[in-house]
C-alpha cells in the first residue's frame, strides 16, 4: 500500500531529478559558449548539491510507552512484514534513533556509547570519528535479524549515583527545592542505590528504505531526560526538523511530563507541529456503544489541543498498533478505521509542498541570475559588433589614408583604454579592505571569541542551583546574543556601504569607458537575525534555572558550548558566505568586461590589417562580423528558450501531487 505521503515524496524526488536534468543542460550551454561568469558555476554547483542531497527530516518526540515507535514501524516499515523497531510495553527506545540512508555505506545500526557525553564533544564532531561508534551490520533482505538487531537500542546499564549525575540523568531533590515532581524525572533505582540509564547516547540506523532513499531522515526522540540531556538535540537536530510529530497516549491524555516536554522544547518553535493521540484502541469498552467510544476519543482529542494550545486540526487520535496490523495483513478497512491514514495525508498537504516551494524558489532565482548575467554579456558583445560594422561599412570606398586613420583611432582607443586599469587597481583595493572590515566580526575566531567569553563567565562561579546565579548565566548568554545581533546588524549597515561605493564608481567606469556594470542588491541578513532568535530561544531552555543542574554536571557545560559554538558558526559562515559570494560576482565582472574589450581592440586591429593586405578584405571582414552578430542573436534567443524552460521546470514543483 503506498501512502499519500510516500506518493507525494516520490513526486517530489522525480521533480528535483528533472529539474537537475534541465540545470545541467542549460548549464552546459552557458558553459561552451563563454557565459557564465565567475561565480555562476558554484551557482549552478550549490543548487545542483541541494537537489541531490535535500533531505526531509521528521522528527516523532513523546515520552515513554506513548507507541511512538509503533508509530514509525506503521508508517514506514510495514512492508518489511513484522515489527522492525522494538516496540513492546514500557521503555523500549533509550536513546534517540535517527533513521536515514546513506548509499556510500553498508546498512548498518551505529551506536554511540553514553559515556561520551563525558568528553564534551558534540555529536557532529563524533559523526567524524568512524572509532568512536559501534557497528552493527544490517541486513535488508532478512526483515528478522534486522529486528533483532535492532533491539540493541533498548539496552541500558546500571551505574553509581555519581556517574549517573555526570552523564545528566540524576538530580537530587536537595539540589532544587523548587521542583517537587523531581524524583519522577529520574530513571529507575535499584535497593544498592545504582541507577538505570540508556547504554547509548545516540543511534544510527542507515537503511535503503524506498523513502529513506528518497531524502526522509526520521528523529525518534524518547523523553524528556533524553532531549534535556543532550544539548545538540535542542540546538541543532530539533531545529533542523521540518516537522515534528508529538506523541500522546489517548487513555492517559495530556500528563505532566508530557507538558514538560512540549513546554521545554516544542510549544514555542516555529515549525509544523502535528501532536498524534495515539492507542485508541486501548479506549475500547465493551459495555459502551461505538458511537459513546468516538465521543470519548473526540473529548480527549479537544482536551489535548487546548493544553497544549493547538489547532484541533493538527490533533490526530490513532492506533499505530491497529495500522502496522492492517498494513501486514493488507486490510485497507481496518487500515481506515485505525485513522493512520488522515495524519499521513495531512503530513503530505502541509509537509511537502512546502518543501517544494523553497526548493523551487532556490530554483528559479537561480536560474534568474544565471540569464540576467548572461543577457548582458551577449548585450555587450552585440554592442561591441555593432560598432565594429559601423566602423567597416564606413570604409567603403575610402582610401588607404582613411584606413590608416582609422587604425590609428582604434589603437589610440585601446592606450585611452587602458588607463582605466589604474583607476580600476584602485577600486578593487578599496573593495577588498572594506570586505575584510565587514567579515572580521563575522569570522569563526570571532565567534569563538564570544562564547569562549559567555563560556568562562558561566565558569566563574562555581554553577550551582541558585536562583541568583542562574539568573546571572541567562544573563550572561543574554548579552552574547545582543552582541552578535549587533554584529550582524553592523555587517548588514557596511555591505550597504561597500554597495554604494561600488555602485558610485562603476556609475563612473560605465560613463566614462562605456562599461556595462551592473550590481545586485546586498545580501538581506534578516534571516540570519531570524536564525539566531531561533538559537537564543533554544539554548534558553538549557540556562532556564529548573536545568542548570545539568550544567553543573562533568562535560555537559563544555558540550553545551561546543554544540552552541557549531550552530552558531554555520549562521555566521552562511552570513560571511553570501557577502563574500556577492562581493565577488561585483568585482568579478570586471575581469571578465575588461577582457571582452581588450578581445574587441584585438579583432579591430586584425580586420584593419585584413583590408589593408588584400583588396577583399573589407567584404570579408564585414561577412565575419555579420555572422559574428547573427551566432550572437542565435544564441540569445537559445539563451532566452533554456531560461523559460528551465524556469517552467523550478515552477512546476508547485503542482507536486
Amino acid at each position: 500500500m503506498q501512502t499519500a505521503f510516500a506518493a507525494r515524496l516520490d513526486s517530489l524526488a522525480a521533480w528535483r531529478a528533472a529539474l537537475s536534468r534541465q540545470l545541467s543542460g542549460f548549464g552546459a550551454f552557458l558553459a561552451e559558449n563563454e557565459l557564465l561568469g565567475p561565480g555562476d558555476q558554484g551557482l549552478l554547483l550549490a543548487l545542483h548539491e541541494r537537489l541531490a542531497s535535500d533531505r526531509l527530516m521528521l522528527a516523532v518526540v513523546a515520552e515513554f510507552s506513548r507507541g511512538k515507535s509503533e508509530l514509525i514501524n506503521a508508517m514506514f516499515f510495514a512492508d518489511s512484514g513484522r515489527r522492525m523497531l522494538p516496540a513492546t510495553p514500557g521503555r523500549t527506545t533509550m536513546c534517540p534513533v535517527e533513521l536515514h540512508h546513506d548509499g556510500s555505506q553498508a546498512p548498518r545500526l551505529s551506536l554511540l556509547p553514553v559515556h561520551t557525553r563525558l568528553e564534551g564533544l558534540t555529536l557532529a564532531e563524533l559523526r567524524q570519528r568512524e572509532e568512536a561508534w559501534q557497528h552493527v551490520p544490517l541486513d535488508p533482505a532478512d526483515p528478522e535479524q534486522m529486528a533483532r538487531a535492532m533491539q540493541a537500542v533498548t539496552l541500558t546499564e546500571w551505574v553509581d549515583l555519581e556517574r549517573a549525575r555526570a552523564l545528566g540523568f540524576w538530580r537530587d531533590d536537595a539540589r532544587d527545592d523548587a521542583r517537587d515532581d523531581a524524583p519522577d524525572n529520574n530513571p529507575p533505582q535499584r535497593a544498592d542505590g545504582r541507577v538505570q540509564v540508556p547504554a547509548w547516547r545516540h543511534a544510527r540506523i542507515n537503511h535503503p528504505h524506498p523513502l529513506l532513499q528518497r531524502g526522509l531522515v526520521v528523529l525518534d526522540t524518547p523523553g524528556l531526560n533524553a532531549v534535556g540531556a543532550e544539548p545538540e538535540l535542542t540546538l541543532a537536530l530539533l531545529p533542523a526538523a521540518h516537522a515534528t510529530l508529538f506523541v500522546l497516549a489517548a487513555d492517559s491524555g495530556v500528563t505532566r511530563s508530557d507538558l514538560a516536554l512540549w513546554r521545554g522544547h516544542l510549544g514555542g518553535r516555529a515549525l509544523e507541529r502535528f501532536v498524534v493521540l495515539n492507542k485508541i484502541d486501548a479506549m475500547a469498552d465493551p459495555l459502551i456503544s461505538s458511537a459513546e467510544q468516538r465521543a470519548q476519543i473526540e473529548s480527549q482529542r479537544q482536551q489535548a489541543a487546548l493544553a497544549l494550545d493547538m489547532p484541533a486540526e493538527r490533533v490526530f487520535a490513532l492506533s499505530a498498533r491497529d495500522a502496522l496490523a492492517a498494513r501486514i495483513a493488507g486490510d485497507e478497512v481496518a487500515l481506515h478505521k485505525s485513522r493512520l491514514p488522515e495524519l499521513e495525508d495531512a503530513l503530505a498537504a502541509a509537509l511537502l509542498p512546502r518543501r517544494a516551494e523553497l526548493l523551487a524558489a532556490a530554483g528559479v532565482q537561480t536560474v534568474l541570475a544565471l540569464r540576467t548575467g548572461a543577457a548582458r554579456r551577449l548585450a555587450d558583445r552585440r554592442r561591441q559588433s555593432a560598432e565594429q560594422l559601423m566602423e567597416l561599412r564606413g570604409l567603403r570606398g575610402k582610401s588607404g589614408a582613411k584606413l590608416r586613420l582609422l587604425t590609428q583611432r582604434v589603437e589610440a582607443e585601446a592606450t585611452d583604454f587602458e588607463r582605466c586599469t589604474a583607476r580600476l587597481a584602485a577600486l578593487r583595493a578599496v573593495q577588498a579592505r572594506q570586505l575584510r572590515e565587514l567579515l572580521a566580526p563575522l569570522s569563526s575566531d570571532a565567534i569563538r571569541l564570544e562564547v569562549a567569553a559567555m563560556h568562562s563567565a558561566l565558569g566563574a562561579p562555581k554553577l550551582s542551583l541558585t536562583l541568583t546565579l542562574a539568573l546571572a548565566a541567562r544573563g550572561t548568554f543574554e548579552t552574547l546574543c545582543m552582541r552578535l545581533r549587533a554584529a550582524l546588524i553592523l555587517a548588514q549597515a557596511r555591505a550597504d556601504e561597500l554597495r554604494q561605493m561600488l555602485e558610485a564608481s562603476f556609475a563612473q567606469l560605465n560613463a566614462e569607458f562605456g562599461f556595462a556594470f551592473a550590481l545586485a542588491p546586498t545580501p538581506p541578513l534578516e534571516v540570519y537575525l531570524d536564525q539566531l532568535a531561533m538559537i537564543e530561544r533554544n539554548s534558553a531552555r538549557h540556562l532556564a534555572w529548573t536545568q542548570s543542574w545539568r550544567l553543573s554536571a562533568p562535560g555537559f557545560a563544555e558540550q553545551f558550548r561546543r554544540a552552541l559554538l557549531a550552530k552558531l558558526r554555520v549562521v555566521f559562515e552562511s552570513a560571511a558566505g553570501d557577502i563574500e559570494l556577492w562581493s565577488r560576482g561585483a568585482i568579478a565582472q570586471v575581469d571578465l568586461q575588461l577582457g571582452e574589450r581588450r578581445r574587441s581592440f584585438v579583432r579591430r586591429r586584425e580586420s584593419m590589417e585584413r583590408i589593408g593586405s588584400a583588396a577583399g578584405g573589407l567584404d570579408c571582414s564585414l561577412a565575419e562580423v555579420q555572422a559574428q552578430d547573427e551566432h550572437l542573436h542565435a544564441l540569445a534567443v537559445r539563451l532566452a528558450t533554456l531560461a523559460d524552460e528551465s524556469l517552467a521546470v523550478a515552477r512546476g514543483a508547485v503542482g507536486v501531487q
